[in-house]
């Protein structure tokens, strides 16, 4: 590959051919699967991994969502998580000496009603607990902080405050893709595209090896990170996931001047608007209601989204499309994710993380790895058991996490 595009330094992984046993097997190519691997071999001193990607590397979720990252979410347990994959966004660039344009511009929540403004204080007060930063801004200093907004009061969402947190902000998407595969590439991970998992080899009810498209695997320790595809893969297992998988939207116009100096979200009508280096408007909705697996949502939920973009930034009212998508999240029934040792003996899922992914990225990496090493929960992730679901110790993000999922 780095024959046919020497101009590319990016492509600069092989693409390698299955060998016929792994000590570990990680299922799905994207960001959470990459970062898995890496963390895996960096910290556990794991290097014969194979990462199994039906497509191509990093072409389904991680190349359809809106960059954004951030860790001011309101319970405990998700505060310490997210926090931590900040932290480690922060280090990646260098760690990874890959520049993947982690801009820590700032991400406001803004609030439209008595109820979320009372909410959001909520969760400022919270975030200040758990020593994550935040603060809260009246109108005026939304206002000063984004002059573009519409902070009237002659609008359907009018702006009565919003959440800040000055360290959080964007990254490439692809390039954070790029950089993770090019390190495990160094590291000697396999990374194997057009690999389709069609089944898996168990003896009892232990794991032991991956059925393919490209034949079989002998492995005692699998990872599944197929986001969107993940109770498919379980039921190719033999056990059952607590999630359903929709479609989330997302969009980008043309290229433009800088105008947009930070992150805007609402959680009202669950609209996100920033503006990424090469100067596009990248915008995104909340999941579409309905189940599915196709890579494209309903027209009507990207509509009333934008509806609601264009009052907030009137500026953006003449800016034209330039390409939409769709990608497929799973969500769990409390819209946090699943980190955890499954019922099958050496099979690993790490799933559900909703419109969390991307920003969970290197702690899902850094955490799936630990449990997969030691057949132990990191104490990140132990709350992020699957057996939450059967005990009801829930961590209910629907809405505290200023996220409409």
């Amino acid at each position: 590959m780095a024959d046919l595009l020497p101009e590319h330094p990016e492509f600069l992984w092989r693409n390698a051919e299955p060998k016929p046993s792994y000590d570990a097997v990680i299922v799905g190519g994207g960001g959470h699967g990459l970062a898995t691997a890496y963390y895996l071999a960096k910290n556990h001193g794991m290097t014969n991994i194979a990462i199994l990607e039906r497509g191509w590397l990093a072409g389904g979720n991680m190349a359809r969502n809106t960059t954004i990252i951030r860790s001011n979410y309101l319970w405990d347990e998700s505060a310490a998580l997210y926090e931590h994959s900040l932290k480690l966004w922060e280090g990646l660039p260098e760690e990874l000496d890959y520049d993947f344009l982690f801009s820590q511009r700032g991400v406001m929540n803004v609030a439209h009603t008595l109820q979320e403004v009372r909410d959001s204080k909520r969760r400022v007060n919270a975030n200040a607990l758990n020593g994550v930063d935040a603060e809260w801004l009246e109108p005026n200093q939304v206002k000063e902080l984004c002059p573009i907004i519409n902070t009237g009061d002659d609008i359907r969402y009018p702006v009565m405050g919003a959440t800040y947190q000055p360290r959080a902000g964007i990254a490439k998407h692809d390039h954070v893709a790029w950089a993770f595969a090019r390190k495990c590439d160094e590291m000697g991970v396999d990374i194997i595209q057009n690999c389709e998992v069609t089944g898996f080899v168990k003896d009892g009810n232990r794991v032991v090896g991956v059925e393919t498209s490209q034949g079989r695997i002998l492995t005692d320790k699998v990872g599944l990170c197929g986001a969107g595809h993940s109770s498919v893969l379980a039921e190719m297992a033999g056990f059952d996931l607590p999630i359903q998988s929709h479609p989330l939207q997302a969009l980008v116009s043309e290229l433009f001047e800088p105008v947009h100096p930070t992150v805007v979200m609402s959680n009202h009508v669950h609209v996100y608007v920033s503006q990424a280096h090469k100067g596009e408007l990248v915008m995104g909705a909340g999941v579409d209601p309905y189940n599915g697996y196709g890579q494209r949502g309903a027209f009507h939920v990207i509509e009333e989204q934008m509806s609601a973009a264009v009052e907030l930034f009137p500026i953006f009212s003449r800016a034209h499309l330039l390409r939409t998508w769709g990608g497929i999240v799973d969500v769990t029934m409390d819209a946090s994710p699943i980190v955890s040792p499954t019922p099958i003996e050496g099979m690993y899922v790490n799933c559900g993380w909703g419109t969390g992914g991307f920003k969970g990225t290197p702690a899902a990496g850094y955490t799936f790895a630990h449990t997969i090493a030691t057949g132990e929960a990191h104490p990140l992730n132990a709350p992020y058991a699957l057996d939450r679901f059967e005990t009801g110790q829930l961590i209910d993000e629907h809405g505290a996490a200023a996220v409409a999922h």
